[in-house]
């Protein structure tokens, strides 16, 4: 009896010690599949949305991306301002970024972004992750045209829950009793899961939108919102990573994504 009491005990320690470095290994195997979009010292693959290069205002500083308002200024400079991962268009994924901005600040990230459609820019073609000041935003600018346009009866004067940080913008509202937002000012983590079963938006650990893509109910929030008269909003299923300048300085690091 005890002989075999021991032989037991001695099967499971050999599992236990054959398991570990599978485990180790896909451990290992998961944070190589994350390839860095932005590391803080170049910008390579990063250019103007359907342009070539950079445009004027973003730069790299203390190893940050950011877009410098008065430096975009200074230049004679006519096209859009909104950037993308040039490099590689992407279809499942997951991504990973940090992110800060100045009070009343307004940014986004943008995914499955086409380019070479005439008279369409990004925001009438990607679905939007909205980055936004959402306390000190409304006290910056006046929302009460813009709420009643979009069929808003009630606060007109505030930001909706649908325009707040980590909303699927215009679409899903952010889960706001999973909202975390730190102060602008402070550095805050987005992270967005896309795959034909399920997209996520997650804000500073805590996931705060799931819907499941071209889902009947999405189709039919497209079709009666913001988007009814755009007809190539979210069409894509494969397409550039976009940030988005929206005249407001904004901070951007550790940008990776991995493919699902």
């Amino acid at each position: 009896m005890k002989q075999t009491f021991y032989s037991l005990l001695a099967f499971i320690a050999l599992s236990a010690c054959s398991s570990n470095p599978t485990t180790e290994n896909e451990s290992e195997n998961q944070e190589k599949a994350w390839v860095s979009l932005f590391d803080g010292s170049s910008t390579d693959g990063w250019r103007a949305y359907n342009g070539d290069e950079l445009p004027p205002g973003w730069v790299i500083k203390d190893g940050e991306l950011t877009y410098d308002t008065e430096l975009g200024l200074e230049q004679d400079y006519t096209g859009g301002k909104d950037i993308i991962y040039g490099a590689e268009e992407f279809e499942n994924f997951e991504l990973y970024l940090e992110w800060k901005l100045p009070k009343g600040g307004n940014s986004g990230i943008f995914y499955h972004l086409p380019e070479g459609i005439p008279d369409a820019g990004p925001p009438v073609l990607a679905p939007e992750y909205q980055l936004i000041d959402d306390e000190g935003y409304a006290s910056m600018h006046d929302l009460t045209s813009y709420n009643k346009s979009m069929g808003e009866t009630e606060n007109l004067d505030q930001l909706q829950d649908w325009q707040k940080t980590g909303s699927d913008y215009a679409m899903t509202p952010a889960d706001q009793s999973q909202v975390e937002l730190n102060p602008a000012g402070e550095w805050n983590s987005s992270k967005i899961v896309y795959t034909p079963e399920k997209v996520e938006h997650w804000l500073n650990g805590k996931m705060v939108v799931s819907f499941v893509p071209q889902s009947e109910e999405w189709e039919a929030k497209k079709n009666s919102g913001k988007w009814s008269n755009a007809p190539d909003y979210a069409k894509a299923k494969k397409g550039y990573i976009g940030l988005q300048d929206h005249s407001s300085p904004i901070w951007f690091r550790n940008i990776k994504i991995r493919k699902l």
